[in-house]
Order: C-alpha cells, then sequence, then structure tokens
C-alpha cells in the first residue's frame, strides 16, 4: 500500500503589508550629520509640522512608534554637537529620519514547524490552540521568524487565526548573565582560548553582563593598540558573547505580531528554517526549543532558542566538533539520560548525536543514507522526531533528479534510536503543479509536525514562497512503516492530554 499525504487547501502566502520598523543607518558618519544638521535648522513650526505629518502616515501601521522614534534618537544622540536641549517633537523626528519600514514577509513565507501552546485555556471543545512559526523573508532576503495561531478540531479540521497587521521585534535584554565556565568552554570549542583571552578575560568574575567584558577589553585593547593577535582574538570573544544573548516581547502583544528578526554577528543576513519542539524536561516542566542556521553571509551557524511562553527568549551558541551543517532536530525529550538530536553533518545523511549538554555536541553515529531514488541527491530531517508507541516518527526531505525536493518519513526505535525499524520507499508529499513555483522551484519541506489524535499534520512550504498544511492519518502510516495491520496506538502526553 503507498500512503500518501492529504493536501487541506489551505495556503499561507507573504503579505507585504505586514511592516516593521528597523534602524535606518546610512553606513557614513558624515551624512548622518549632515542630516542631523539639516533638521536641526528646520523651525519649531515646520518640524512640528512635519513630525505631524510622519506620525498621520506612519502612526496607524506600527505598535508604539514613538517609542521607537524616541529610541532611534538616543542612539544617534551621541553625534549631536551640543549638549543644548532637545524638545521631545524634535527627538522624535530625528529619530524618524533615521528610521526605516522593513517588510519582513515581501518576498516569502515558508519552511513552517507546529507545536502545541502553552496556553489551552479558553479553547473551544474538542478544539487545541496551536503555534505556527515561519521563515519570513523580506529585501535583501534577510530571514527573521514570524508566528501564526491557529486551532486544530478532533477531525484534525485546522482554522488558522487572521493576523494583526502590526509586527514588531523585541528588546534585546542588556542585563544578559553569562557563565564564565561555561563561556571559556565555547572559547575553547572555537579555538580562541589561549594566552591572550586569558589575559583580556583576567579580572572577569564567575558571572558576568555583555558590558562588563565591553568594557573590560576595550581598557585592555588601548595597552596593546596595532596588535592584530589581540584584536582577533577580542574580534571573537565580542562575537561570541554578543551571539549569546536574551529577546522579550511587551506581554499585550499578540503572538502573531512578534517577530524575531536577526540580532547577533552570526545572524546578520538572517536566521533560517526554526525547528520548534516542545520538550519535556527531567521534572516534568515543558520548554520549547528551536534549533536554526544563522547565517552572516558567509557561513551559517547552528544555533538555539530556547522559550516558556514565546514572550521571553534565550539564544545560544550550540557548540563541540559535530555542531555542523544544517538541519538539527532535538528529541522532545531525554534518551537514557541523555540529549538526543538529529543532524546532517555532511549534508547528504542523517545522523543521530547526543550529549550530557544541550549546548556542546561532540559525537554522532550515521543511521540513515540514501536509499530511494527521490532522495539519491541528499537526505535530511523535516523538524524533531514525534513519539508514538511504536517509534519515533521522523519526517524527512529527499531531494531527487533535477533538485526537486520531497517529503518522506521513517520510523526508529523508542529506546535505541540508532535502529530505523521503518522507512517509506516513496515520498508520503511531493510538489504538484500548483506548488512547484517558487522562489526555489519543485521543493516542499517542512521544519516540524504535530500528531493531533489519530492525524499526522504536516506544515509544508511550497517552493520557498508560500506555507499549506497536510494530513496523514496515523494508523495507516505505521502500520504501513511497521510491516503490521493492527491497530497501532500514538503516545498521549499530559500536556495533549491537557489541552
Amino acid at each position: 500500500m503507498s500512503i500518501k499525504a492529504t493536501r487541506t487547501g489551505i495556503v499561507l502566502r507573504p503579505d507585504p503589508t505586514r511592516v516593521l520598523f528597523r534602524p535606518f543607518d546610512m553606513g557614513n558618519s558624515s551624512r548622518l550629520l549632515k542630516i542631523i544638521a539639516r533638521v536641526s535648522s528646520m523651525t519649531d513650526e515646520e518640524a512640528e509640522r512635519k513630525l505631524n505629518e510622519v506620525i498621520r502616515e506612519f502612526g496607524s501601521r506600527h505598535y508604539k512608534l514613538e517609542r521607537f522614534l524616541l529610541k532611534r534618537f538616543e542612539q544617534i544622540k551621541p553625534h549631536l554637537l551640543t549638549d543644548e536641549p532637545i524638545t521631545q517633537e524634535r527627538q522624535l523626528l530625528l529619530g524618524a529620519y533615521f528610521t526605516m519600514e522593513y517588510s519582513l514577509e515581501s518576498a516569502a513565507l515558508f519552511n513552517p514547524s507546529m507545536v502545541w501552546h502553552p496556553d489551552q485555556s479558553n479553547v473551544p471543545p474538542g478544539f487545541k490552540r496551536f503555534i505556527l512559526s515561519l521563515r519570513a523573508t523580506g529585501e535583501g532576503h534577510i530571514s527573521s521568524i514570524t508566528f501564526r495561531m491557529g486551532y486544530i478540531d478532533e477531525e484534525s479540521k485546522i482554522i488558522l487565526r487572521k493576523p494583526s497587521r502590526y509586527v514588531t521585534s523585541p528588546e534585546v535584554v542588556t542585563t544578559h548573565l553569562f557563565n564564565r565556565q561555561q563561556f571559556e568552554r565555547k572559547l575553547y570549542e572555537l579555538r580562541l582560548s589561549n594566552q591572550i583571552a586569558d589575559q583580556l578575560l583576567s579580572g572577569i568574575g564567575d558571572e558576568f553582563y555583555l558590558q562588563e567584558l565591553e568594557e573590560r577589553i576595550k581598557r585592555m585593547l588601548s595597552q596593546y593598540r596595532h596588535h592584530a593577535e589581540y584584536e582577533t582574538i577580542a574580534g571573537g570573544i565580542l562575537a561570541l558573547a554578543r551571539s549569546n544573548y536574551e529577546l522579550d516581547f511587551d506581554d499585550d502583544q499578540s503572538l502573531d505580531e512578534r517577530c524575531i528578526f536577526p540580532t547577533s554577528p552570526n545572524e546578520t543576513n538572517g536566521i533560517e528554517d526554526a525547528r520548534f519542539v516542545q520538550f519535556t524536561d527531567d521534572n516534568g516542566e515543558a520548554i520549547y526549543y528551536a534549533t536554526y542556521t544563522a547565517y552572516n553571509g558567509r557561513v551559517t551557524f547552528p544555533q538555539l532558542l530556547e522559550t516558556k511562553d514565546f514572550t521571553h527568549f534565550s539564544v545560544s551558541t550550540l557548540n563541540g566538533a559535530e555542531v555542523q551543517n544544517k538541519g538539527m532536530g532535538l528529541f522532545p525529550r531525554k534518551i537514557n539520560g541523555k540529549y538526543a538530536m538529529l543532524s546532517r553533518q555532511d549534508g547528504e545523511n542523517i545522523y543521530l548525536m547526543y550529549s550530557d549538554d544541550l549546548y556542546f555536541w561532540h559525537t554522532k553515529e550515521l543511521i540513515v543514507k540514501p536509499t530511494y531514488h527521490w532522495e539519491y541527491v541528499q537526505l535530511g530531517n523535516c523538524g524533531s522526531p514525534l513519539e508514538t508507541e511504536a517509534g519515533w516518527l521522523v519526517l524527512s526531505h529527499g531531494v531527487g533528479p533535477m533538485r526537486k525536493y520531497a517529503i518522506g518519513v521513517f520510523l526508529l526505535d523508542l529506546n535505541d534510536p540508532s535502529k530505523v525499524i521503518g522507512r517509506l520507499k516513496e515520498p508520503l508529499l511531493s510538489p504538484d503543479e500548483n506548488e512547484r513555483e517558487g522562489y526555489v522551484p519543485n521543493v516542499v519541506y517542512s521544519c516540524g509536525g504535530l500528531i493531533n489524535n489519530n492525524d499526522l499534520i504536516i506544515p509544508y512550504a511550497m517552493s520557498d514562497y508560500a506555507s499549506s498544511f497536510a494530513t496523514v492519518n496515523l494508523k495507516d502510516l505505521l502500520a504501513e512503516l511497521t510491516g503490521r495491520q493492527e491497530s497501532v496506538e500514538v503516545v498521549i502526553t499530559n500536556e495533549e492530554k491537557e489541552g
């Protein structure tokens, strides 16, 4: 029997009206000074009239625009030539001249990942609330993470909530506290640990803030001017520190108004393909992790998002000899006392990794190779494994002739995921005529699905442009994978029961 996914017909297309404000940087300090001088030359009446025009034209398009404009003024304030007091109206106007709108999903809205919402209160009977994360791509092909919310009923009917038109990026937390021992371990993994690093970090306590580190390195570099090695090591230390940070959204913002935009040096060209998973810790507490790819325009870096409520996020670098390539998918719980992850270090095979520390990965084991015609070019996972009574269900992507991407599935042993106990010979989902045109043609791709009662829900991207959903009967799928025709039930977690 050939198992195929059933398309829902739901399509999420990129919406260019969803804009957020971003700093408008000249990249040229002389231009910045000229603009400040021109605005300063305006009369009070001219400045007030221009500010009113800006607020009238842009105020309804954004969430707390004036707060952002004042923040931008504070960022350019050091360039002012005097300490002469400036009215708030002129501060807002100066901030507006150095602010721009950015349409975060003007080019694409794709590579979705799906998890149950942490809040299942006030949900209609028979429904569950879910969160859909998506890769949004806009001007300059810069990718960020955006969110949608929706409901699924007992029959796996999907209802998406229409998103707000407002979109806002979070505040970067300035009080992120670093653990020195862990930080030095990450420096060692990056081959930045030496006598110069020790000297630059001398005087830093067991725990420290980024500002302390920046001030310490600034003082040290002032003593070793024109020493290229000191500057190189200092640059690496600061880049590592700035790539481990925290983010805060306002509590009163709807989830679909939140956008995680590139922040760190590793992410200057995008945050790509977040694979969210609801992870159950040893104490039974649920926490959401997402492995994702940071891209700086030259090199990709696997990184980790962490949140309990989708309001406060921690961002961490992943380190270790086996943190390579893209496509990492964390298991939703520890296995035999260790964290477990699927990965694709060599770009074409699927590996299994274990670690005692979530942030450091040193071992890997090859478990699945490209075997069938539709995956001869490469094979990778499509998100985190899903737990069933029969085993770990893993969505995969395979690339075949003409770089055509398809979605398949295989099954791993619950206690020893290195054992493949079932695998479909044909894909569940391949791009049809309505899905094969886009930024990257002939692609269907997912970053993680869900199990709802007796259905596997697969959110998927269509040719790196838009997104949709498909469903598969879980009992039929597991029977095909295991070779058993009798009923196979799904493990229902406590979270699912509460939902």
